[in-house]
């Protein structure tokens, strides 16, 4: 039975190994937080950039959806801005972001006044010269973040001045900005799709090992 074990445990780390690998992929994605605001909202957004390769992000830039305009930016120590039109781009002064390191950056933008759907493209550049372009459909490789648009209550309504963010943010404002990333960071297709291929590849192996030892 030790015999039996050992060989289905060999054939199960393999396909483990590569369920974690998509996993990790999937999940490593630059996403725009968070992913439901209200019309005409002054709304404080959070870019968050995980770097993947072996060379570090040095510049990420970002379209601002039509509809939608890009009014501050909180500084970020080792990075520059520059505004062009619809197009913000955080330049790295320093090193960058390096291989297994996260950058956050802090904006505010007004919200459409339409209620809908609206896509934040995002274009990763490192240090190699390398292009990496976040501006697919959700369930592709490389999927836009897509940050849905309600129509705002009576109650939400309010002046232009009490609806722009301070440079300070409360614990309470934090937590909903962490909530709202939880929730956008959802889950590629291609999980699912490991999920299916390795547990057939281990039934298969399993039962080819069972019927090796009754014959």
């Amino acid at each position: 039975m030790n015999r039996l074990s050992r060989k289905i445990m060999t054939l199960f780390a393999p396909a483990a190994a590569t369920l974690l690998l998509f996993a990790a992929v999937a999940s490593a994605h630059v996403t725009v937080a968070p992913a439901q605001s209200s019309t005409g909202a002054w709304e404080t957004y959070t870019l968050k950039v995980p770097s993947e390769k072996d060379v570090a992000t040095v510049q990420v830039d970002l379209r601002v959806p039509a509809g939608a305009e890009f009014k501050q930016y909180e500084a970020t120590p080792g990075w520059d801005v520059t505004i062009e039109g619809n197009k913000v781009s955080w330049i790295a002064n320093g090193e960058g972001i390096q291989k297994g390191q996260f950058q956050r950056f802090y904006f505010t933008a007004k919200n459409p006044d339409a209620a809908g759907d609206i896509a934040w493209d995002a274009y990763q550049h490192y240090a190699d010269g390398s292009l990496v372009q976040w501006s697919g459909e959700a369930g592709t490789e490389n999927p836009h973040s897509i940050t849905t648009i309600v129509q705002a209550s009576s109650g939400d309504e309010q002046s232009h001045g009490s609806n722009v963010k301070s440079d300070s943010m409360s614990m309470e404002e934090h937590n909903a900005i962490m909530k709202d990333e939880e929730k956008s960071n959802s889950v590629n297709p291609m999980v699912y799709i490991a999920v299916g291929i390795s547990l057939l590849a281990f039934l298969i192996a399993a039962i080819s090992i069972l019927r090796g030892r009754k014959e």
